[in-house]
Formats: C-alpha cells, structure tokens, sequence
C-alpha cells in the first residue's frame, strides 16, 4: 500500500508516461543514485555509497535489458552502459569517486541525447517529453 502522496504521484507518473519518458526518468534516477554515492564517499558513510551506487548499477542494468539489438545504436549504448556499469562497481569497491564521476559524466550526456532525439521525435508526430531533471 502506497501511503505518501509523493509516492502515489510518481506510481500514477510512471503509469502514464510514455516508453521515452519512461528512459528519461531511468537517466534520471541513475544519476540522482550517483550523486547521492558520491556524497556518502565524501561524507565517508560507506553504507550510504554502496546503497545508492548499487541502485544505479540496477538502473543501468535495466537499461541494458530493454534495448532492441536490432538496431546497430543498440550494440554500442551495450558496450557504453556495460562500461558505466563497471565504473560503477570499480567507483563502490575501490571507493573512488573519480570513477563515478565518469559514469555519471556518461549517463548525463547519454540523458541529453536521448532528450534532443525525443524533441526531434515529438516534431514528428510523437508527444513531448518532460525536461526535467534532478539536481540530487
């Protein structure tokens, strides 16, 4: 049961959004996840790193997972998210924030991307996507 507004609002967001919404709002969460593991390396709450590393790691997973091989774009976002997912674990086990840098430098410019393309997208005929994105 969903008790917080907050919470309601973004199930109903999630909901109605469409599938390029949807991959905005994974950038999105990835790189807020980032953000908040490289405050926990910098406050040294390990706990807080790992956590919010691994939940990137997820979203970068998931990304993986819905891409459509049958495009040759798809093969190398692949190759780009696999390589931020190391990142991401070499950032969580060795603690180095320079890593993680890099991998949230990557998700941003990839979040750009894909935000440029959906524009050109909704010109033709497709809806507009929400620019929006967090600050962490």
């Amino acid at each position: 049961m969903i008790n917080s507004p907050y919470d309601k609002y973004r199930q109903s967001s999630v909901k109605t959004s469409t599938p390029a919404q949807l991959v905005l709002m994974l950038y999105d969460g990835a790189i807020r996840f980032i953000r908040a593991g490289l405050d926990g390396l910098k406050r040294d709450d390990l706990e807080k790193t790992n956590i919010n590393l691994g939940k990137a790691q997820t979203i970068v997973s998931e990304l993986m997972s819905t891409l459509d091989n049958n495009y040759e774009v798809s093969k190398n976002l692949y190759s780009l998210y696999e390589y931020t997912n190391f990142l991401l674990v070499e950032a969580n086990i060795r603690k180095d924030t320079t890593k993680a840098e890099e991998a949230v430098g990557y998700l941003i410019e990839l979040r750009e991307t894909w935000l440029q393309a959906s524009k050109i997208a909704a010109g033709q005929g497709q809806p507009p996507l929400s620019t929006e994105i967090s600050n962490g």
